[in-house]
């Protein structure tokens, strides 16, 4: 079963596809389960973190009930079931408000806003070094004020508390929608190119597409799916019974660090190294292309060899040899200048649409009248029609989508402006961010990696260290560190989650636009709803301060030690892009060329400590599955690595669910 299976309505009848996809119905209840699902994710008690990997498991879970439900009342009528288009509506808004509302971005940016001011004491010094740097709208600084919001134990819901949080909510809310809003806007003009033209994989959408397919050909009603969601499911039913009663035996659930069998050097310089295999994993691997779930498990292992190796050596003066982020950094602007030249004559037509927008009827009957007058060339004509590009389905006209672009940047730019940082730092700043952005999207796209967490190298790790902390200045360094909150890491990035969902929209037939209205509901929404649910938890809780200290301390150092820029690690950088580069041009060379650069990118990161022996073991498998069953078997097998994926999503959003209830931590299967 492929995801061309689709049901017979959404392949060959699109103008009732269109009306069943985007459909108000279907954009109301996404619009409702917005709200439960912002605050499943924010709940203070870490019931898990659904969007540290590309799938998010509380979206999935959602889907799976209402499918399921879908079923069940299809066999009493289908008056009022649900549609595919109508449940990938739900998914992507879920998807988007989800990313608003994860690991790396509102959690991180909202204890982030009155964090500078309850924390400071005389010891740190804050109050002198950065405070008068801070304008009154972007932070909470009345320590009094915040007292309650801390201790917890009282209500949020008093005009006195909701007036104090309200100008400051209303300004982030604000920019974080222009930030998204301009990823929307970048997606609309490459979406052609990239799903139509280079008709790319997008291997993360594979089990929602097939979970919503309805009738007989039902993922739920596979029997090879049920086998393998049998499995992920009871391993996790007995690591969650492990986890509350010690007795119970379990059944891996946690990481096997091999560093204790290292303690002699050269080789204890491996560092931390987990081992373990999660089902999910290895399900959500088994989608990705060969080479590059090899090169993920292969450059992970290449860098320990780099740590091993430089310990040999007595590289004892740098001590962040060998400057894996800063790799990583120059691989990823490597990937988004691979993928501008690959989209090149694309934005060279888009360009041209911005100033001559001929529509093709115009250019029909201009051919028609110069037939008329005997003087029409069918080779113009064709030149014409090629050097025009129809932009009637996309979410936004290219013009719109040009222009929604070039808002948004003066939005951004006007906000970080008035908050004191200087021009020509937002311009590099938000280039390094959103070709990075960028970079990540078209790396879904194409690849499906479970996995990009990128911690710590955005621009604002990366400008101090090449142009050095004096060159900044305490303002623009005061203003990145507020920017930390959406590049702390790239896990939860919404960017890849709104391309997907137009990818969703071109394989069932979804009105483009239709699905950016829900979007931008989604956007907005899942924004104010994420503030929301963090205040109503802390006000009863106490606040989590989460990650917020880390700007803060680190802004403390570049102000005490100011940073010269930093050689070695601009070195690194390029080492890393001419790398990249190297990578691809070999790939393209070469077709038996094992190594990808999108690989070499991903597997410094934080995240492939834990995943990348699952992603070892995913590739083995499906390396023996096409060597001896050849790409049927591969095929048969889908559902089971679907099965495999559902079974721990769907039992780890329970034990997830069971905690919030009770309130008391439970069994997480994410790390």
């Amino acid at each position: 079963m492929t995801p061309s299976s689709a049901p017979h309505i959404f392949r060959n009848t699109p103008q009732r596809s269109i009306q069943l996809g985007a459909s108000w119905r279907a954009i109301l209840l996404g619009t409702v389960l917005i709200v439960p699902n912002t605050y499943w994710i924010l709940d203070s008690a870490g019931q898990g973190y659904p969007t540290t990997i590309s799938l998010y498991f509380n979206v999935v879970f959602c889907i799976f009930v209402l499918t399921g439900a879908n079923l069940v009342l299809t066999r009493f009528t289908s008056r009022f079931a649900i549609q595919q288009g109508e449940l990938l509506t739900i998914y992507v808004m879920l998807a988007i408000a989800s990313s608003l509302a994860g690991h790396d971005v509102l959690r991180v940016l909202i204890p982030m806003i009155p964090y500078a001011f309850w924390y400071a004491t005389p010891e740190n010094d804050w109050a002198d070094l950065f405070h008068r740097y801070i304008p009154d709208w972007m932070a909470v600084k009345n320590r009094t004020f915040l007292t309650e919001y801390y201790r917890g134990e009282t209500t949020f819901y008093r005009w006195e508390v909701v007036e104090g949080w309200l100008t400051t909510t209303l300004a982030w809310g604000g920019f974080l929608c222009a930030m998204v809003f301009l990823m929307v806007c970048i997606n609309s003009l490459v979406r052609k190119q990239w799903t139509e033209h280079e008709k790319l994989s997008y291997p993360i959408i594979q089990l929602p597409l097939e979970l919503t397919i309805g009738g007989k050909t039902n993922l739920l009603t596979n029997k090879l799916m049920w086998l393998g969601f049998g499995i992920a499911g009871a391993i996790d039913i007995l690591n969650g019974l492990h986890y509350l009663y010690p007795t119970v035996p379990s059944l891996g659930g946690r990481l096997y660090d091999l560093r204790p069998f290292f303690t002699q050097k050269p080789w204890s310089a491996i560092g931390w190294s987990p081992i373990a295999v999660f089902p999910f994993a290895v399900g959500l691997a088994f989608f990705i292309p060969l080479d590059l779930s090899f090169s993920c498990w292969f450059f992970y292992l290449f860098w320990k060899a780099e740590r091993i190796f430089g310990d040999a050596l007595g590289v004892h003066g740098m001590p962040n040899f060998p400057f894996t982020d800063e790799q990583s950094f120059g691989a990823y602007i490597g990937l988004f200048v691979i993928a501008i030249i690959a989209t090149r004559k694309h934005l060279a037509q888009v360009g041209r649409k911005l100033f001559k927008n001929n529509r093709r009827e115009d250019i029909s009957q201009k051919g028609s009248d110069e037939k008329r007058q005997g003087t029409f060339m069918p080779s113009q004509a064709n030149r014409s029609t090629r050097q025009e590009i129809d932009d009637s389905a996309e979410p936004m006209s290219y013009r719109a989508a040009v222009l929604g672009l070039i808002a948004s940047f003066l939005f951004i730019g006007g906000f970080c402006k008035i908050a004191g940082m200087s021009v020509w730092a937002i311009l590099v700043f938000f280039g390094i961010y959103y070709a990075i952005s960028t970079a990540v999207t078209r790396m879904r796209a194409e690849l499906g990696s479970p996995v990009h967490d990128l911690h710590f190298i955005g621009p604002d790790e990366m400008m101090p260290r090449i142009f050095g902390t004096r060159l900044l200045g305490t303002q623009n360094l005061t203003m990145m560190a507020y920017l930390f909150f959406c590049n702390r890491a790239y896990r939860g990035h919404p960017m890849p989650h709104i391309l997907e969902g137009f990818k969703l929209a071109e394989r069932t037939g979804i009105s483009n636009r239709r699905l950016l209205i829900a979007m931008c509901i989604a956007i907005a929404l899942g924004t104010f709803a994420s503030f929301w649910s963090f205040y109503h938890i802390s006000y009863i809780e106490g606040a989590r301060d989460w990650f917020a200290g880390r700007p803060f301390n680190r802004l403390q150092s570049w102000i005490t030690s100011p940073r010269a820029p930093d050689v070695p690690a601009i070195i690194a950088m390029g080492i890393g892009f001419l790398i990249t580069g190297f990578l691809m041009v070999m790939r393209m060379r070469l077709f038996w060329w094992p190594f990808h650069p999108a690989g070499f990118a991903i597997s410094s990161s934080w995240s492939m400590n834990v995943f990348w022996f699952s992603i070892f073991v995913s590739s083995a498998i499906k390396w023996i599955i096409l060597r001896h069953g050849g790409v049927s078997a591969h095929r048969k097998l889908i559902p089971f690595f679907l099965g495999l994926i559902l079974g721990e999503f769907i039992v780890g959003s329970v034990w997830s669910l069971i905690g919030i209830t009770t309130d008391r931590p439970m069994y997480r299967f994410l790390f």
